[in-house]
Formats: structure tokens, sequence, C-alpha cells
């Protein structure tokens, strides 16, 4: 899926990749996080395979131009997991709504682990 929108310009059409590949940029600048991380094996193989490392560990959903994005992360140890969260939350809400221009719905933060 696509997000979509039209203005006074034309016709703007955003990809979910796009918007995974900010989303992935920002969360990776958060003070605290190891590493992002697929959800399942077989999306690590996919990933190696189209060799796709931008997006690796972000999820995007966009229903009825809705962004919805699941980020799957590996913290730090000795971090404020609740802080960490919440600071990935922010920083990627405000990145896609600054770079897409659309509200962003929910970004839920997944702590996979802790890496010491």
């Amino acid at each position: 899926m696509a997000v979509k929108t039209s203005n006074k310009f034309g016709k703007i059409v955003i990809s979910d990749y796009a918007i995974a590949m900010i989303a992935n940029h920002s969360a990776y600048e958060c003070y605290g996080v190891e590493e992002l991380i697929s959800r399942r094996f077989s999306d690590s193989l996919i990933e190696l395979f189209n060799k796709i490392p931008n997006t690796k560990g972000v999820k995007v959903l966009t229903i009825d131009n809705k962004i919805q994005i699941n980020i799957f992360a590996i913290l730090k140890d000795g971090v404020n997991v609740d802080a960490v969260c919440e600071q990935i939350r922010v920083a990627v809400k405000y990145r896609v709504e600054e770079f897409t221009g659309m509200r962003v719905a929910k970004v839920a933060v997944h702590v996979v682990g802790v890496k010491v």
C-alpha cells in the first residue's frame, strides 16, 4: 500500500518502503537503541536476498491513508525502557509526519530484548 494525497500541485503518492526507511533511520538515532530486528525469520531471509537493510525492524501499514508503524528493537542494557520507547515513538512520529505531511495514527514499539 501507499499513502496518497492531492493538493493544488497534483497527486502525491508515498510508498510504505519510503516511510519505513524514515522510521528506521529515526529509531536508530534514539539513545538506547542497540539494533532493530525483523519480527520473523522469514522477514530476515527476504531482506537478506533483496538486500533491503534500511527497513529492517520496521513494519508499516497504511489503511485508509492512516499510517501505523511497528518497530521491533533491541535496547542497550541499563537504559530506562519506558523512556527509550517513548523517545522512539515521538521521534518516529515527528519525522514521518514531517516527511509525508500526513498524520501518523499509531507508533508501536516492541522491545524484543536487551543487549548486554
